[in-house]
């Protein structure tokens, strides 16, 4: 039926403008390439580390080497449905906007890793719904790029854990020494 045909073009036309979009406005995914230069002993022992440009002490992790028990809470805390959505968990984003609505202020929030990812490589200043927007948007170019461990490395990379630290590794490291 014409309807049919009318829908099919229209989703059509949606693929090929998100698809258009995607690759005319990419995500800055270089940023969060860039971690502190360290030098090693012999043996591969962290002998000194130096800040990045912007300061920040971000020593490079690989999920693989992080506790797993630590990676379960994460999940479990920042995103249950990690392994599921594709950027965006609608109904965490539901379940908070019902809780603002009812509670006229926010009590959880409804961003998955790949949307603090995001936010973590193209910093906007203040909260907005358009910021909250291009995040989205963000999350599912991420998502379309990296698979769920390259994603889970870029946020234990980047991730803040107070002043000048960023980073599961570096965090580890100053407070715990390890």
């Amino acid at each position: 039926s014409l309807l049919t045909v009318v829908q099919a073009a229209f989703a059509a036309g949606i693929t090929w403008a998100i698809a258009w979009a995607d690759q005319a406005y990419p995500p800055p995914l270089d940023r969060a390439a860039v971690a502190s230069r360290e030098v090693l002993d012999g043996d591969g022992a962290l002998l000194r580390a130096f800040t990045t440009q912007d300061s920040k002490w971000r020593l490079a992790v690989k999920a693989a080497d992080v506790d797993p028990q630590f990676i379960r809470m994460l999940v479990a805390y920042e995103d249950q449905r990690f392994a599921e959505h594709r950027g965006i968990d609608l109904w965490a984003i539901g379940r908070a906007g019902w809780q603002i609505m009812t509670h006229g202020r926010i009590v959880s929030g409804g961003s998955t890793l790949s949307m603090q990812v995001a936010r973590l490589i193209e910093p906007r200043e203040g909260r907005s719904f358009s910021s909250k927007f291009l995040q989205m948007a963000r999350a599912v170019q991420i998502e379309r790029r990296l698979s769920k461990a390259q994603i889970l490395d870029l946020y234990l990379n980047l991730a803040p854990y107070g002043g000048n630290l960023e980073g599961v590794r570096s965090a580890s490291l100053a407070y715990f020494g390890k």
